[in-house]
């Protein structure tokens, strides 16, 4: 799982035998985790952070969006 950034306690990352999905990042911190979508930015699934600590890891990913994207195009290509 290549990590590709951590802001403050949430580390962000991908899995590296998602290539037959589209670009997506996980979050995780203290036992919890999500996954966002990255185009357009939503969340895909949750598990275990409440709504705020998802809007701010929203914001997050927006900021980070496209060192996502290539770093994601980059791994897998």
């Amino acid at each position: 799982m290549p990590k590709i950034l951590q802001v403050g306690r949430y580390r962000f990352s991908f899995f590296s035998n998602e290539t037959g999905e589209p670009p997506h990042i996980h979050v995780k911190a203290n036992g919890n985790q999500a996954k966002f979508w990255l185009n357009p930015v939503e969340l895909a699934s949750n598990y275990g952070f409440k709504a705020y600590e998802l809007n701010k890891i929203k914001q997050i990913v927006w900021q980070y969006q496209t060192e996502f994207i290539e770093a994601w195009h980059e791994y897998f290509s």
